[in-house]
């Protein structure tokens, strides 16, 4: 028999979310909300970039690429994804731009 799930009430960038998480797991979830949120609102200050979509985007690749070093990655996979980062923040510049000249 599975664990019942509560639903916990998570803020990011002013706007609320419930999210399905087992109880014992609640603190985990609720720093774990914390740390994106504080990302998000870093990246948003930076005003590179408009829109809760793209800003989370980033946020969940820098704290996946931190997670990555954490965890010792090769140098190889490293540059690798210091590279996709790097591709994606182009982009989404680029679509940006896009967006502000229409």
């Amino acid at each position: 028999m599975s664990k019942p799930e509560s639903t916990v009430n998570v803020e990011l960038l002013g706007k609320e979310y419930l999210v399905a998480c087992p109880p014992e797991n609640r603190l985990d979830l609720e720093r774990a909300a914390q740390l994106l949120n504080a990302r998000m609102k870093d990246i948003k200050d930076q005003g590179k970039l408009y829109g809760t979509e793209r800003v989370a985007i980033m946020a969940a690749l820098n704290l996946a690429y931190d997670y990555l070093n954490a965890t010792c990655a090769s140098d190889s996979t490293q540059s690798q994804i210091k590279q996709m980062n790097n591709k994606i923040e182009g982009a989404l510049a680029q679509d940006q731009q896009l967006d502000l000249g229409e």
